[in-house]
């Protein structure tokens, strides 16, 4: 419940951005996408913060609940949290979803791998009792996987790779156990042919930094800055200093 109506804005912003009427019905709204995302896309030449603006309308849009209230207050209703909120989606996630794949063929994408950063690490780090009470400084020598330059994280020297045979492009494999008459189990593990990416590359065309792995391991050395008075447990946060990856 509202105790007041929310404060109208732009209703039309978003139905400008994909080209199509107020009254356009679903199908419109996926024709005009289809059309102007594959247009914009990075990969093609296009402009990326026009590809995020038509992922950003048409995940609105495309959603009758988003829609209905985008429709009445305008997109600053949504973006106060009202039914969901609008445009908070990856724009590179919405148009795979949409396109159920990479709609320019095996290795076109080059955003469809582009580089996040991994998992946050935690690195315990041992210090006396005078160290937190007078402050130091230690050196933290860690190993870390960064995005091969050399391949920019594709893995092959073409750029091209091929869906893996063993696991159909799911990354993921079913094998089943028996475990006496009439009883099986199925269990679902990562595909050791292509470890869980779902693509292989040829021998010939990996590439010779990473070996087809798109990452490398490179050796670094933090120091760590112990302040006074710091407690024991404390977390001392390096930003972008955690494992690289390709996500796809």
């Amino acid at each position: 419940m509202f105790g007041r109506a929310p404060k109208k804005s732009d209703n039309s912003k978003y139905y400008e951005i994909l080209g199509v009427s107020k009254n356009a019905s679903q199908d419109d709204l996926k024709k005009a996408y289809r059309k102007a995302a594959i247009k914009n896309h990075p990969d093609k030449g296009g402009d990326p913060e026009k590809f995020k603006e038509l992922a950003q309308a048409y995940e609105v849009l495309s959603d009758p609940e988003k829609r209905e209230i985008y429709d009445q207050y305008g997109e600053d209703a949504l973006k106060e949290g009202m039914g969901s909120g609008g445009g908070g989606h990856d724009p590179f996630d919405i148009f795979q979803s949409f396109f159920g794949g990479n709609p320019f063929g095996a290795g076109g994408s080059s955003r469809g791998r582009r580089q996040r950063r991994g998992e946050d690490v935690i690195h315990p780090l041992k210090v006396s009792l005078e160290d937190l009470y007078n402050g130091t400084s230690k050196k933290l020598s860690l190993s870390r996987n960064v995005i091969c330059s050399k391949c920019k994280g594709k893995g092959s020297k073409s750029g091209a790779s091929m869906k893996c045979s063993g696991c159909q492009g799911s990354g993921m494999k079913v094998s089943i156990r028996h475990l006496g008459p009439s009883m099986i189990q199925q269990m679902q593990h990562p595909c050791n042919e292509c470890k869980g990416t779902g693509e292989t590359i040829n021998d010939k065309d990996r590439c010779p930094q990473c070996k087809g792995d798109k990452v490398v391991q490179e050796k670094k050395v933090l120091e760590v800055i112990v302040e006074k008075g710091m407690q024991n447990g404390q977390r001392i946060t390096f930003p972008g200093e955690a494992d690289e990856a390709v996500k796809l």
